[in-house]
This record gives C-alpha cells, sequence and structure tokens, in this order.
C-alpha cells in the first residue's frame, strides 16, 4: 500500500518556506502587482488599525473620522473618555478602545518623535516592535502594520484572514494569531516588498474565496497544494468548526 503523502504542516520549514514563495506566486499571478507604498500616514494607520478590531472597515473608517471631529491629537487626549467613546461608537468595544486611545495618545506626545513615528523608520524591527506593542491597545498585529506599510520593516501582519489561509493550507500548524507572528516569519524571507503583496493578496483572497465559513475551494487557485482541500475536497469545513475540533491545541487570536 503506497503511503499518504505528509500534509505540508508536517513538513520541515525549509518546505514550508516554498509552499509560501508559491502561494505568492499565485497570488501574484490572481491579483496582480502590490507595490510597497504606505495607504496612509502612520498615525491614522495605528489609530485605525486599533479602531478596526473586531470591527468592519467601513465602521472603523467611520469611527475614525468622527474621532477626527473631535479636534487634533491634543485635543482627543484632553476630551472626556465618555466623548471619546461615543465618536468611535461604530467601532466594537468603543467603551474598552477609547481609555486606550487616549493613553497611546500620551504616550506618544511623549515619546522622541511625539506624534509624527518617524524614530521608528531606523530603529531595529524588534525593537520597533517592542515599543509599539507596549503600548496600551497595540498587539503584534497593529504594530506590524504600522512597520511593514508605513516603514518596510521585514515583519508579517497577520490578520484573520492571513491565519485562516495559511492554516487551511498548511504553511503553519493550528495555533492562534499571535504564534502565528512568529511561526511564519520563521520561514519567510526578509523581504518587504514580497511580504507586503503576501499580506494583502492573503487579505483580498479570505474575503472573496477563503472565506470563514463557506470557502469557494472549487475557484481556489490553492487547492493543488491545500491541505485542507486534500483532506475534505470541496467540502473544507468553516474555520471555527476547525478550531473546536482541535480545540486544547489552539490559542485565542489577538
Amino acid at each position: 500500500m503506497t503511503a499518504e503523502p505528509a500534509l505540508n504542516a508536517a513538513r520541515p520549514e525549509e518546505e514550508r518556506a516554498e509552499l509560501l514563495r508559491w502561494i505568492r506566486e499565485e497570488l501574484h499571478a490572481e491579483y496582480g502587482d502590490r507595490h510597497l507604498d504606505p495607504r496612509r500616514e502612520p498615525m491614522h494607520e495605528l489609530i485605525s488599525t486599533i479602531l478596526s478590531q473586531r470591527t468592519t472597515w467601513q465602521d472603523e473608517a467611520a469611527a475614525y473620522d468622527e474621532l477626527c471631529e473631535i479636534g487634533d491629537w491634543d485635543a482627543i487626549i484632553a476630551a472626556p473618555t465618555e466623548a471619546v467613546a461615543h465618536a468611535i461608537r461604530r467601532s466594537n468595544y468603543p467603551e474598552s478602545k477609547a481609555p486606550r486611545i487616549q493613553e497611546t495618545l500620551r504616550r506618544l506626545r511623549d515619546s522622541p518623535g511625539s506624534y509624527t513615528l518617524e524614530f521608528l523608520r531606523d530603529m531595529p524591527s524588534k525593537d520597533a516592535m517592542k515599543w509599539l506593542t507596549d503600548l496600551p491597545g497595540v498587539g503584534v498585529k497593529t504594530a506590524s502594520l504600522v512597520l511593514l506599510f508605513n516603514y518596510a520593516h521585514p515583519v508579517f501582519p497577520v490578520d484573520t484572514h492571513v491565519h485562516r489561509i495559511t492554516t487551511r493550507v498548511g504553511a503553519i500548524a493550528l495555533m492562534g494569531e499571535q504564534a502565528a507572528h512568529r511561526a511564519l516569519l520563521k520561514v519567510l524571507p526578509e523581504d518587504p516588498p514580497f511580504l507586503y503583496e503576501l499580506h494583502l493578496n492573503l487579505l483580498r483572497h479570505g474575503q472573496q474565496v477563503c472565506s470563514w465559513s463557506r470557502p469557494r475551494c472549487g475557484l481556489c487557485v490553492l487547492r493543488g497544494r491545500c491541505d485542507a482541500f486534500s483532506i475534505f475536497g470541496g467540502q473544507v469545513p468553516s474555520f471555527s468548526e476547525t478550531v473546536k475540533a482541535k480545540g486544547k491545541g489552539a490559542e485565542k487570536p489577538e
């Protein structure tokens, strides 16, 4: 009897690194070039990403716009926390995010670059990551987005789409989003344009094809090398079911 081929998730790091390079090529062919240009200025990126946690992009944008109606960053710091929470009410958990945003702004105001964040550009990536994640409400994903998108640091943001697809394909084993940042960086090149394009194309693929509950495997350009497709065919379960089945080995996402 011929043995079944090993799943990607069980393969050594060099083979999973090659798999990620292949994924990048396939998604590049599907979705095109993604040039590493900041989509918005650093402070906007930072505050909007805090607002985006568990929130749709439309509500994130609306919350950010109304927050800015309070005034500049100093005015937001000085405003009653209840007023900040009201301004960002379109974002989920505004009562928790409002004091974190105000405290983050206070620390930034007193930082080496004040509200510019430009001092992060030449800081070693490890140190820049620690500086940002020491801010209240700033996790690894938020810090990675700011550092990669605005300052071309070789870090890799892992959002829900990146996490889901890389787990299903088998580039990493099932783990929480925070652990996935570390696991993926071990097998990805230190190449900011590569990392930027891969992140954005995985995001788009997750929105359009490899969805949370009903992945459209028949349309997926990655299915030929996907662990989940090799196991389930066109009946890949929801990601919730996958996490539940593995249960005890999965960490909670950021």
